[in-house]
């Protein structure tokens, strides 16, 4: 096949993942004004590899998390199914749905202001990059879109509120929740332990301001301040 088709070539992806994830990554993405795969592509072409491995996985949505679909097909075309929480997610072929899974939660921490990333110019990737046949397609494909995937990662970068975590608005946006949400005491608590393992001040990423706010905001959130 030749690399011009292999690069365009796209396979659709199926990512559970917990209810309160899918709602804001597809929150996210209305704002920046592009689609899911947007966000997930614009993180795996400009982060580190090693990085997005070692980045801490939302996992699967709990037992009690599901939604409700009715069936478009077959014998029971028109009923109700009680189905995992999913995005679906057009990519290259070859990538583990966990990866894309990772890169949109990083898209969702870079937005809250809990990560920064320096996005590299299109030389410093082809400088990196080894000279295999597939990372020639993905130099290739960053190239094609490296100028409008960096105008969506640049628009993910905040930084720590400048007033500090006063309100509940305050807490949702340092945790990342959509606005307006009412997350359960159990969403609440694994994604401070997911924020925690990043920016503890003991950590590699670890940032002291940050992780004072999301203190803060997790004490909101638990105590179900307005």
């Amino acid at each position: 096949m030749p690399d011009d088709q292999l690069v365009a070539k796209k396979h659709s992806y199926t990512v559970p993942c917990a209810s309160t994830f899918r709602d804001a990554v597809t929150a996210l993405a209305a704002r920046e004004q592009c689609n899911v795969a947007d966000l997930a592509r614009s993180v795996v072409l400009m982060t580190p590899r090693d990085l997005l491995d070692a980045y801490p996985d939302p996992g699967e949505p709990e037992r009690g998390d599901r939604e409700t679909v009715i069936l478009k097909s077959g014998r029971a075309q028109g009923k109700p199914w009680r189905r995992k929480p999913r995005l679906q997610v057009r990519m290259p072929p070859g990538l583990d749905p966990r990866m894309i899974r990772k890169a949109l939660a990083l898209a969702l921490d870079l937005s809250g202001g809990r990560m920064r990333l320096k996005v590299q110019s299109s030389m410093e990737l082809a400088e990196s990059a080894s000279r295999t046949k597939e990372q020639h397609a993905l130099l290739r494909e960053a190239h094609d879109e490296l100028e409008r995937l960096r105008g969506v990662v640049e628009a993910l970068h905040f930084e720590p509120l400048a007033g500090g975590v006063q309100t509940r608005s305050d807490a949702l946006h340092v945790m990342g929740f959509p606005p307006g949400s009412i997350p359960s005491l159990g969403d609440v608590r694994a994604r401070f332990r997911r924020l925690a393992t990043v920016y503890h001040p003991d950590g590699k990423h670890g940032c002291h301001q940050r992780m004072s706010q999301v203190n803060a905001a997790m004490e909101i959130l638990r105590r179900g301040g307005a």
